[in-house]
């Protein structure tokens, strides 16, 4: 048994029928495509209209993205358990009809963010119409740094605005219906306040149509399916009712939309390195060469029960965040870790598993006909996408402290799969304050397994915590990016990553094998990071004794490695898309 997606064999449990007939629907239509038209308009980079009619006609994004308040009945409601499935089903057979989904889901965060209930209901009706929407956050000069955003809107005599400026790299710029744009109210003169990193009086939240004429579509930056937009906002007229937030409530939904939606590129990732894996274990397993089956080699093998190991984690993870987002309260933000670590931690590994199948698989990975070719090129996106890696390393870094020590006693939580609006992801409040947010003891996870590679990887924490205690980074060494981010920075996140993957184990009944594989890498993973520290240019002589003692070898076990073997070379027949 096995819980990796298998739409030719979709079978799991569903709290309602209509999030069953979506799922299912989605897949029929995409099996219903074919892998051979899916790769031409890949290649051909066909703008996926086809996709769009087909979700409009079922009101797919009407259900799935309009909270109940704002739906029609019972099965509109914003349910993180089946976002996610939706997710990894879209991706697993494109990321480009995942992408315009997921920059919906972005333009909306404002929206639904947002006390204009004029604009939270034409959103809702223009979900129930098929629209797309896009969030027009960032610009070319400032990227990532939203305090430098230049989009203004110039207050005008009858009380009106103006907005001016371009965003830059905003999907579905091309047809969304409704872009909410990130901006700086300026003087009457059209000047914006001067770079201010504490005041967040000057921000501003507005909608801008794709179809007005002072609303100019430049260009589609990227070379691929999606629409990808630079465009720009020339005296586009605004009113009240256009406007969105003000101020710190703008501020806080920019960053709030990030915290929902980034979340998703670790399910991209996992959908499409699920399709990946079934392509390529059963490519291995029905070529010979030198009078055997390339997955009789042993050094195949490794990479894929590796790569399996990786993949199955990437999922108890991924679930695991799910459950902390849909019980998160004002009194409960520990999402705010999870999210992040879920981006790039999850997507990193993504990356991972891509690249040992294709070991595997070598030449055929470039081949057109293959899903395989346009995984190699989309799974490197994600990492990218809503911030850099290192990006969401130093945000997460704000929560060390607080994981480690000063622990809160909080009720253990089960599976969220319950049909539910999950309300309170529009109404996170502020952004600040993270370094105040408790954590429960990480132990007690670890300490349910009596296996020999968690106990490792607990030993390994062990050394961590006492570097960080004995050899603790100076005032100097925390200013130091490299070292804390690509160095400490990486080895905290994969502490955070293994502690929800071993605390889903238990609640998906993962079998003990299983999760002794999965800690073999994440025993390895953590000696390739320690060293890493150790041979950073700022690391002390006493600091790098500690290192050493954090590199370990995972434990041998041959038995072990060949029940998740045959588990994986079970699964060489078990999907392929129809052509």
């Amino acid at each position: 048994m096995t819980i990796l997606l298998n739409p030719k064999q979709h079978k799991r449990y569903y709290p309602d029928e209509k999030s069953k007939d979506i799922m299912l629907k989605t897949i029929e239509f995409f099996e219903n495509k074919g892998k051979a038209k899916i790769k031409e308009d890949d290649h051909e980079r066909v703008w996926y209209s086809d996709f769009i009619e087909f979700q409009k006609n079922n009101k797919l994004f009407a259900h799935l993205l309009t909270p109940s308040q704002y739906g029609e009945d019972a099965n509109y409601r914003w349910d993180t358990w089946r976002i996610c499935e939706f997710n990894e089903i879209l991706a697993f057979y494109g990321l480009s009809y995942w992408y315009t989904w997921q920059v919906s889901i972005l333009g909306l965060g404002p929206i639904w963010m947002s006390k204009n209930e004029k604009a939270k209901e034409k959103a809702a009706n223009l979900l129930n119409e098929g629209a797309i929407f896009a969030f027009g956050l960032s610009e070319q000069a400032h990227g990532a740094d939203i305090y430098g955003t230049e989009m203004s809107l110039t207050p005008q005599e009858d009380g009106s605005y103006r907005a001016n400026g371009e965003k830059y790299y905003i999907g579905n710029g091309n047809e969304a219906e409704m872009v909410s744009n990130f901006g700086k109210f300026a003087d009457k003169n059209g000047n914006i306040p001067p770079y201010d990193m504490k005041n967040k009086e000057q921000y501003v939240f507005f909608i801008a149509n794709y179809k007005h004429k002072n609303y100019e579509l430049i260009k589609n930056v990227c070379n691929s399916q999606n629409y990808v937009s630079n465009f720009a906002l020339r005296d586009y007229p605004i009113t009240e009712e256009d406007i969105l937030s003000k101020g710190e409530e703008a501020w806080n939904s920019s960053l709030n939309t990030v915290n929902v939606g980034k979340y998703n590129l670790g399910w991209a990732s996992i959908g499409i390195c699920t399709h990946a894996f079934y392509e390529a274990v059963h490519h291995a397993s029905h070529r010979r060469l030198y009078n055997m089956y390339i997955t009789d080699f042993q050094h195949v093998k490794q990479n894929f029960v590796d790569a399996y190991a990786r993949l199955v984690a990437m999922k108890l993870f991924g679930l695991r965040t799910a459950d902390y987002m849909r019980i998160a309260s004002d009194k409960d933000r520990r999402y705010l870790l999870y999210a992040p670590v879920m981006k790039m931690k999850t997507t990193t590994q993504g990356e991972e598993v891509i690249n040992l199948l294709w070991d595997v698989i070598a030449a055929k990975g470039f081949e057109k006909d293959m899903y395989f070719e346009m995984a190699a090129k989309d799974i490197r996106a994600l990492p990218k996408l809503e911030g850099t890696v290192h990006v969401n390393i130093a945000l997460i870094l704000k929560f060390m402290v607080n994981f480690f020590m000063n622990h809160k006693k909080y009720e253990e939580i089960p599976k969220q799969d319950q049909a539910k609006d999950d309300k309170f992801l529009f109404n996170q409040g502020p952004t600040r304050g993270l370094g105040r947010v408790r954590f429960h003891d990480w132990k007690s996870a670890f300490e349910r397994y009596n296996l020999p590679n968690v106990k490792i990887f607990m030993e390994q924490i062990k050394m961590f915590n006492l570097m960080g205690t004995k050899a603790t980074p100076s005032i100097e060494q925390q200013k130091d990016m490299d070292f804390m981010l690509s160095g400490i920075g990486e080895i905290f996140s994969l502490i955070v990553y293994a502690h929800l993957i071993i605390e889903n184990a238990k609640i998906y009944d993962i079998d003990e094998d299983t999760i002794d594989q999965i800690f073999d890498f994440l025993v390895r993973d953590f000696s390739k990071f320690a060293l890493n520290l150790y041979n950073k240019s700022g690391t002390t002589p006493l600091q790098m004794e500690w290192c050493l003692e954090m590199i370990r070898k995972p434990n041998v076990d041959p038995e072990r490695f060949g029940k998740v073997w045959n588990v994986v070379h079970s699964l060489k027949d078990a999907y392929e898309m129809n052509e």
